[in-house]
């Protein structure tokens, strides 16, 4: 190309010349006018959309999801400077919570990762032959934090090696999923589905030798069973072979409002952690994205197809729906995923994490909790997330929804979630009842047995559940009574139907949650409002129930949270005060 366009020059400062001589044919004159048309170009234009995303198939071909590596950790106390200046004690004394009451970050402590086998560190992995600290350890998780047994972050120094690839090293323990599993099945499930992200995962033995006390004679103590799942960041991103520069957040609490706390950067008045609130910044800083793809989606004069095919990709986004409905993981309705965006490129995929809240039926029924999940089963439990809501409501999204559904039916059976619960139940059960999980497993080997042989059999029933919620009506909100001096009026939203099918609604006024002692009750009412006499001073609690035309019934989102009962779904608790004030209460778990 250089040696043709010199050429061109060269050719045109001599017709120029020819020119000033008057030598200038009409043949060159012509010949350079057809070059110069020849080497026009198309303006190059940046892609707004991409295309499906496939995970890379090479990174778990080599490995076996029931295999056990052992890890060998010594802790010792480091530098105030890095924040590693603790015991080992004080690692496991402190939940999230308590450290957010103190106002302190996540203590840390220095530490030798060694891999190996049950024998010891083997030469040639990662910290073998160590002397001096490459890592750092601190807990890790919310929720989980307050657990006796805590999961791990354990961060390798720059230069001071990787494994497989990684240096973040997450070590869970998955304390309440009994069959401590769950969360390894479904990555390992997700591999064999186009549209989903997965992530490596490894069963892990961890030996821990605590130096921070200042004994000269310490010695590893088992710790048990342990999952490696592969933190989602930047080196994720590029393992996988996506974009490292694009945006990455991880979803806190986040049903995609506008929320005044997500802003630019560059903004005043941006918190960083006021917006990691809801969502966690883990890839590029640049929010703009983020910010017009939210004012898009809450723009209801705009269609939701025209939103959503500038902003997501049919195949992820349906694929990560359809995968958890029909592993029952309800909590993905405002958390536990990531969303992802190559730089350059409008469209947003979900990346599944923490999936240790699937398959959970078979669990509550070996522990005679409550079996009852409300509205939180099939379409309905993501009716409140706006995104959700408005994918929903149109009856092509909620065809491809179905199509997926029954596809990944097709995949994920009962025979093949049974097939690999008994394999890794193998691997799991001798760990579980020896020292020290035993003491934390929480379940007798009996009841074990039972959640292996049985959990695959949820797949059907949260199948089942999936095609009624398409029959109910949607969940709604209640609102907190109104008192005009004379009378107190009971207001709720109105539930939507699929079908146009008409609603009525039942509303009960009681004096407790069972609503064995009924104050008010009221039936078929068409409008969503209800009035009572004045309430005496004391605890209250009233709900509604929508039914349609077919017999098929709904509850509010709203929930009251019974001690050692857990959600009673359906329901507004609320208190009438001496002065007459009408305060509500809000039931977290």
């Amino acid at each position: 190309m250089r040696q043709r366009s010199k050429l061109l020059a060269v050719l045109l400062c001599l017709t120029l010349l020819a020119g000033m001589l008057g030598g200038c044919t009409t043949e060159m004159a012509q010949w350079l006018q057809d070059e110069n048309a020849a080497v026009e170009k198309e303006e190059v234009q940046e892609p707004e959309t991409a295309g499906p995303l496939r995970d890379k198939d090479s990174l778990y071909e080599d490995s076996d999801p029931t295999s056990v590596i052992t890890m060998y950790l010594t802790v010792r106390t480091g530098n105030e400077a890095e924040n590693t200046n603790h015991t080992w004690k004080e690692i496991n004394s402190y939940s999230v919570y308590d450290y957010e009451k103190k106002g302190e970050d996540r203590y840390r402590v220095e530490a030798i990762l060694q891999v190996g086998d049950e024998n010891g560190p083997v030469e040639g992995e990662l910290g073998y032959g160590a002397v001096t600290a490459n890592s750092i350890v601190q807990i890790r998780g919310q929720s989980s934090s307050q657990s006796p047994q805590k999961n791990y972050k354990i961060e390798v120094k720059k230069e001071k090696g990787e494994w497989e690839g990684q240096r973040t090293i997450n070590l869970n323990k998955h304390y309440s999923d009994k069959t401590r599993f769950k969360n390894k099945l479904c990555y390992d499930l997700m591999t064999e589905l186009d549209g989903m992200m997965s992530a490596r995962t490894q069963f892990v033995h961890l030996y821990v030798k605590d130096e921070t006390t200042g004994a000269t004679n310490a010695k590893f103590v088992d710790y048990g069973l342990y999952t490696q799942v592969e933190q989602i960041n930047k080196t994720y991103l590029n393992t996988h072979e996506l974009d490292k520069n694009g945006q990455l957040y991880k979803i806190n609490y986040f049903e995609f409002y506008e929320y005044d706390a997500v802003k630019l950067k560059t903004d005043p008045d941006y918190n960083l952690a006021a917006m990691e609130y809801y969502l966690e910044v883990k890839g590029s800083d640049d929010h703009q994205k983020l910010l017009n793809m939210l004012a898009d989606v809450n723009d209801y004069t705009q269609p939701i197809e025209e939103i959503f095919a500038k902003w997501f990709d049919e195949e992820n986004y349906f694929s990560w729906l359809a995968f958890h409905i029909l592993m029952g993981n309800s909590d993905t309705q405002s958390r536990n995923h990531f969303l992802y965006s190559s730089t350059n490129q409008n469209t947003w995929y979900f990346i599944s994490w923490d999936n240790d809240g699937s398959l959970l039926r078979t669990l509550d029924f070996v522990q005679d909790d409550a079996t009852e999940y409300g509205w939180e089963v099939g379409v309905s439990n993501y009716w409140g997330n706006v995104l959700h809501n408005r994918v929903l409501h149109s009856e092509k999204y909620r065809k491809l929804l179905d199509e997926k559904i029954e596809e990944y039916h097709k995949i994920i059976t009962q025979e093949k979630i049974s097939a690999m619960a008994q394999a890794y139940g193998q691997v799991v059960r001798p760990f579980a009842f020896s020292n020290p999980d035993m003491e934390y497993i929480g379940v007798t080997p009996q009841e074990y047995t039972y959640l292996i042989n049985h959990i695959g059999e949820e797949i059907e029933v949260n199948y089942q559940a999936y095609k009624k919620s398409l029959q109910q009506p949607m969940p709604f909100y209640l609102v907190l009574p109104k008192d005009d001096g004379t009378n107190f009026t009971y207001e709720w939203g109105t539930a939507y139907d699929f079908d146009n099918e008409n609603i009525v609604y039942t509303v009960e006024v009681a004096k407790d949650y069972t609503f064995k002692n009924v104050l008010y009750k009221a039936e078929n009412l068409v409008l969503p409002q209800f009035t009572t006499e004045q309430l005496k001073p004391g605890q209250y609690f009233y709900r509604v129930t929508a039914t349609n035309q077919s017999g098929y019934t709904q509850v509010p989102f709203d929930y009251y949270f019974a001690d050692n009962l857990g959600k009673q779904y359906g329901m507004l608790c609320f208190y009438v005060l001496n002065d007459g004030t009408i305060q509500g209460e809000t039931f977290d778990e």
